[in-house]
C-alpha cells in the first residue's frame, strides 16, 4: 500500500538545534526548584514542554507545582530557548531538505509535528525558510513550499505519546487511512505516538540524543541513521 503522508518530528529529527531545547528545559526546571538529571530530561523529550516542566518539577519536589510556578518556568524556558536560537540559529539536518523535496516530488505529503507551541514553531520555520502549503493543496514541487502542514502541541488536547498530532496532520493534508502514513522521530515519544496512531511505518532516526540501543528498545518498524535515508526506505 502506497504511503501518502510522512509525519516528521522537528528538533533532532529534521532540525539541528544543537541540543538547545534540552539545555533550556533543564535550566528552567532547575531554576524553578527542580533537580532533573539528564535521564529525566530525555524521558520527557518529544512531549509538550509545559507538561514536561510540570512533571519534572513534580518528580523533583514530590508534589504538583501550582499554575503560577509552571507559567513562570515555561516563560523562563521560552526566554532561554529564544536566546539560544538567536546565538546559534537552528539549521536543517544534513540531507533533510533534499529528502523532503524528493518525498514531495513523488506526490507524498509531508507534515511536521512538534512539542513546541505555535509561536516557537512559526519562528523556527521562518528561521529555516520553510514555507508551509496552504490547506490540503495538491503537491507542487515548484511552488517553493517545503512542507504541507505543521502541527504544534497547542493544536491538540494532549501531546505525545497521544496520537492526536498525527491525526491532525492527516486532517490537514487530506489523508484518511493511517495505513498510508509513515511517522519518524528521534525520541521514544515520537515512536509511541506513531504506534498509538496505528501508522504503517514507525521509524526511529538516530540524529537525536538516543542511540540504536536506547531508541530501538521502543516499538518501531525501522531504525534509520536519519531522515535523509527515508526516501530510499519508501522506495521513492
Amino acid at each position: 500500500m502506497t504511503i501518502e503522508l510522512v509525519v516528521l518530528d522537528m528538533a533532532g529529527t529534521t532540525v539541528e538545534e544543537h541540543g538547545a531545547v534540552y539545555q533550556a528545559l533543564a535550566e528552567a526546571v532547575t531554576a524553578a526548584g527542580g533537580r532533573p538529571t539528564e535521564a529525566d530530561i530525555q524521558r520527557w523529550m518529544g512531549a509538550s514542554k509545559r507538561e514536561a516542566i510540570t512533571r519534572l518539577l513534580a518528580e523533583s519536589t514530590g508534589h504538583d507545582p501550582d499554575e503560577a510556578t509552571v507559567d513562570a518556568a515555561f516563560a523562563d524556558f521560552r526566554a532561554r530557548l529564544d536566546k539560544a536560537y538567536r546565538d546559534r540559529p537552528p539549521t536543517p539536518l544534513p540531507g533533510v531538505p533534499e529528502a523532503l523535496a524528493r518525498i514531495r516530488a513523488a506526490g507524498v505529503k509531508v507534515a511536521l509535528t512538534t512539542g513546541f507551541d505555535r509561536e516557537v514553531t512559526t519562528e523556527l520555520l521562518a528561521t529555516l525558510g520553510w514555507r508551509v502549503a496552504p490547506g490540503a493543496a495538491p503537491v507542487d514541487v515548484a511552488d517553493g513550499v517545503v512542507i504541507d502542514a505543521s502541527v504544534c502541541v497547542d493544536d491538540v488536547p494532549v501531546g505525545r505519546p497521544a496520537p492526536y498530532m498525527i491525526f491532525r496532520a492527516m486532517e490537514a493534508t487530506g489523508v484518511w487511512d493511517v495505513a498510508r502514513v509513515a511517522v519518524a522521530g528521534d525520541t521514544v515519544r515520537d515512536l509511541q505516538a506513531g504506534t498509538n496512531a496505528g501508522a504503517r511505518l514507525v521509524v526511529g532516526v538516530l540524529t537525536g540524543k538516543l542511540d540504536a540501543v536506547g531508541l530501538g528498545a521502543e516499538r518501531h518498524t525501522h531504525l534509520l541513521p536519519g531522515v535523509a535515508d527515508l526516501p530510499d526506505l519508501l522506495g521513492l
